[in-house]
């Protein structure tokens, strides 16, 4: 059952059905295991390697599932930190801010209602995946015979870090420059997620705790453990309530939050939904301008328009694969200062090289409390290629289609493995794409960009039938 609910980067599934509150006791035993085991190979000795912040959202299931958790977690001999119901990009910032041997959130981020799950850190909240421990500790889980298990006296905390965590996001916004004029007025819309909790908290009910900001409220009710709506801020049918209030409220800008509210999506001053790589374009030169020469890291499917802004902002652009733990070690190994990905996560050095939807929001409002620009003037200059956005492809044999991809673009530019297969023939043709595989169903998604439109559908057209069957939504 335990293999049902383990995931490439999480555990997730349904609730009662596979993940239970006996499976979550599992989980939590063998998370502890395998963290404080983590703690000790690395040599470190401190009292606090021995704690585990625990966090959970706003589902009904996570209550219990979490209760279960942290009770695996202590009958293995960890202490657990508690910090009550908060949003994901938290436990990061608690991990890091009481130097624990990890941290456990439970969600189902952006899945529906009846989903839970388990996002796994280790220390300094590095991200626990199938090949960074997670399969670990699904061998522990699955091994402990819980009936002949002597308890191993950790102990349980609760831990109040709102204010801790306040002064640290606010360490990204300054909104001087509105001081005295109108305030910037942004629609935020929670989706009845963790958002609902957490802005309150940071900035004030509607914006009053931060001078210069408005905030129009959507969807801030989680009490009831159900969504507004498809708590997925990347389909565009979900995001249509936070563009419609922008324009009706005239305001400045909107930003719909997933589940867990470590992601937001960004709309602009007419409505319209910016993409993730046009705005990690569009704030790159902020972070830039404070580490002159750093790198910056950026989801290979991202516009390339977003390495040449940059290149141009002076700093060193770093191509990585897609996925948090690929965005992390990236931003670790280039000392990047700041990181984007087509998701909607958002990585910063000052944030430990975590994700925080949060952040990016400050970051964006700065901007715009800066420059005096709109929104869409600060994207426009790396919102100039044409996109298709990602199209899902059905096919059986995945391996031949992209051994067919290689072949019949050899020689007409440049190809690479980096994460599926990338073709860049935009020098000599003015197009690039990239094809990757779904680990879980016979898909393939593309993601295909060109100078212009028309010659985005010519390279579609030559692209699109070597890779299946297209998947309409």
């Amino acid at each position: 059952m335990l293999g049902k609910v383990f995931k490439a980067y999480d555990v997730r599934g349904v609730y009662p059905d596979p993940l239970n509150e006996t499976m979550a006791w599992q989980i939590g035993y063998g998370v502890s295991r395998f963290l404080l085991q983590d703690a000790a190979s690395a040599g470190e000795t401190s009292p606090m390697m021995k704690n585990i912040v625990v966090g959970r959202d706003m589902r009904k299931s996570s209550p219990a599932l979490c209760e279960a958790l942290i009770r695996g977690i202590t009958d293995h001999g960890g202490n657990v930190l508690d910090v009550g119901m908060v949003d994901t990009s938290f436990i990061y910032f608690a991990v890091n801010h009481l130097d624990c041997a990890g941290g456990v959130m439970c969600t189902a981020s952006h899945n529906p209602p009846q989903y839970n799950g388990f996002k796994v850190s280790r220390r300094k909240a590095k991200p626990v995946g199938e090949a960074t421990g997670l399969a670990e500790v699904r061998k522990y889980a699955a091994l402990v015979d819980r009936q002949h298990l002597q308890p191993g006296g950790g102990r349980v905390e609760p831990r109040d870090l709102w204010d801790a965590y306040r002064a640290h996001v606010l360490r990204f916004m300054d909104l001087g420059k509105r001081r005295g004029k109108k305030p910037l007025r942004v629609v935020i819309d929670a989706s009845n997620g963790m958002a609902g909790t957490m802005i309150p908290r940071l900035f004030g009910k509607k914006g009053a705790g931060v001078d210069g900001l408005e905030i129009v409220e959507l969807n801030f009710d989680n009490s009831r453990g159900e969504f507004a709506h498809e708590p997925n801020p990347l389909v565009a049918a979900n995001v249509r309530q936070c563009s419609q209030a922008v324009v009706a409220q005239k305001a400045d800008a909107g930003f719909c939050y997933d589940g867990d509210a470590d992601r937001c999506v960004l709309v602009d001053e007419r409505g319209a939904i910016v993409g993730c790589d046009q705005l990690t374009g569009a704030l790159c030169g902020a972070f830039l301008k404070q580490s002159p020469g750093a790198a910056v890291v950026y989801d290979l499917r991202s516009t390339k328009a977003v390495a040449e802004a940059i290149e141009k902002a002076g700093g060193v652009p770093v191509r990585s694969r897609v996925g948090h733990v690929f965005m992390k070690q990236a931003m670790a190994e280039h000392k990047g200062v700041f990181g984007g990905e087509l998701s909607g996560h958002f990585y910063f050095a000052g944030n430990f090289d975590a994700d925080s939807g949060v952040i990016a929001m400050c970051t964006v409002l700065t901007l715009l409390a800066e420059s005096g620009k709109r929104v869409s003037e600060l994207v426009a200059p790396v919102a100039r290629y044409a996109q298709s956005g990602e199209i899902n492809f059905q096919i059986e044999d995945k391996d031949a289609a992209l051994a067919k991809l290689r072949h019949e673009f050899a020689g007409h530019g440049t190809i690479d493995e980096l994460d599926g297969v990338t073709v860049d023939c935009f020098a000599a043709h003015g197009w690039w794409c990239n094809v990757r595989k779904s680990n879980t169903e016979p898909l393939l998604r593309l993601n295909l960009e060109a100078r212009d439109r028309k010659s985005l559908e010519a390279a579609l057209a030559r692209v699109a039938p070597m890779l299946g069957q297209r998947v309409e939504h």
